[in-house]
């Protein structure tokens, strides 16, 4: 051996600086161990948690809105809020005078205002959610649960109507918020979780769906909250197909690819 090199565990001789004598390259080690190395553990980071403008511009700009809302709900006179509402409302005569103004409206309120439970839940599932798929796919998953479950929930309210199973006073019904929306965010991203966790989160969330659908406050909220999750449940194979085209080796050391 020249001075300078060293033997490798298969006798090769290389040198100091990790290329061959032979000429022969060397060969990379696997990627993902090169990545471990290179990363290190995974670090638990809440503040990936809470949207921002540029790292979940969906989410973040959304919340603004609802913030806005929420505020003019809480501050506006009675009469004027009462007058908002329903006109966001997507009761069955709404849905069919203009349904598509009233379901982007309606989605633009926060049923109880800011002391909802559904605040936190959208902004931890949506911001989540919007870092593995994207804005504008978790965009779509909101929208599809919001449109889906409202439209489950009215068409038979307006049937009912129609036979005389329900009175007239049905259609008008006060119908507004993003509670479907996020029912249906929870049920895509526990698609993207690990076994236990997706279960825990399953589990907890359908109990607390199940408990308000047995004390039959609004059963028909109820109901669509759990078709909601079930239409997330459903997206599973989509969100999953999405969030794997967005891993890349740079996604994968970048703090926001995650």
């Amino acid at each position: 051996m020249e001075p300078g090199g060293v033997i490798t565990g298969a006798g090769e001789e290389t040198a100091v600086d990790g290329r061959p004598l032979d000429g022969i390259p060397a060969q990379p080690g696997p990627p993902a161990l090169e990545t471990v190395r290179r990363t290190g553990p995974r670090r638990l980071r809440p503040w990936l948690l809470l949207p921002t403008p540029t790292g979940t511009p969906f989410t973040f700009g959304y919340a603004a809105v609802l913030v806005a809302t929420s505020l003019y709900m809480e501050f506006a006179s009675p009469h004027a809020v009462s007058a908002a509402l329903r006109a966001s409302s997507t009761d069955v005569t709404h849905l069919a005078q203009s349904p598509v103004l009233v379901l982007v409206a309606s989605a633009l309120w926060i049923a109880g205002g800011l002391s909802s439970p559904f605040v936190v839940a959208f902004v931890v599932v949506l911001t989540v959610l919007e870092r593995r798929i994207g804005g504008l796919r978790t965009a779509a998953v909101f929208l599809l649960g919001h449109v889906l479950a409202t439209l489950a929930t009215e068409v038979p309210v307006g049937l009912s109507v129609a036979v005389g199973h329900l009175p007239d006073s049905s259609l008008h019904r006060l119908d507004y918020g993003i509670s479907f929306g996020v029912a249906t965010s929870i049920g895509a991203l526990s698609g993207l979780l690990t076994p236990w966790l997706r279960r825990l989160v399953l589990a907890v969330f359908a109990a607390t769906l199940i408990e308000d659908l047995i004390a039959f406050t609004d059963p028909m909220t109820s109901w669509g909250h759990l078709l909601a999750l079930a239409i997330g449940v459903a997206t599973w194979p989509l969100v999953r197909r999405w969030r794997t085209r967005r891993i890349s080796p740079s996604a994968m050391t970048s703090p926001s690819g995650d």
